[in-house]
């Protein structure tokens, strides 16, 4: 049974409960949680997305005065000289741009969300120009964790899937991480 005091719940255990995968560890004197079978996960009053934090896993965001662009279908869809640098743990630097320097009358909402357990629940945009939709090619953090708070309603880009992003003047490589797959682009009515 697992519990917050005004209700429990027996969920992952007994017959929906799943078997450990090949290879894991023995675990008998251990309790074990599937994590995607509750409704939400807290640390005492904080909701946690995806996994617990890793106490050694870093989140740190620096004002910058770095010029940044980003071009997409043949669109400068950002240009801004006040980006806020986030640099994460095995990730490559991401900047987060102001509104206000980003094309948002090219940005389309859409219904994707993800969620991070170090900056919180993101939604996404797509980009629209000239007859063509780039999906969830950026996204924001509406209300980002408390202990992420420079990139509150800060837009970021996969610069894995844009043409170009450029710092200081400089075209920056294409970075290679988990999300280095080529965006999908699709034709629309204009």
């Amino acid at each position: 049974m697992v519990g917050d005091g005004r209700r429990a719940r027996r969920r992952g255990r007994g017959p929906n409960a799943r078997a450990p995968a090949p290879g894991t560890p023995d675990l008998s004197g251990y309790v074990t949680f599937a994590w995607d079978s509750m409704d939400t996960w807290y640390e005492e009053d904080d909701e946690v997305y995806v996994h617990p934090r890793d106490p050694y896993h870093r989140v740190d965001v620096l004002r910058s005065s770095r010029h940044i662009e980003v071009v997409m279908l043949g669109e400068t869809v950002a240009d801004t000289r006040r980006p806020s640098l986030l640099f994460e743990t095995s990730l490559p630097v991401r900047s987060y741009i102001p509104r206000m320097d980003v094309r948002m009358d090219l940005l389309v909402p859409s219904d994707t969300i993800s969620r991070c357990p170090y900056k919180g629940r993101a939604t996404y945009f797509s980009l629209r120009t000239g007859g063509r939709l780039a999906k969830d090619i950026a996204w924001t953090y509406e209300f980002p964790i408390p202990e992420c708070p420079k990139i509150e309603n800060l837009v970021c880009f996969f610069d894995e899937q844009v043409e170009v992003v450029r710092v200081d003047g400089e075209q920056q490589p294409r970075p290679r991480t988990r999300w280095s797959t080529p965006a999908v682009i699709v034709d629309v009515e204009r």
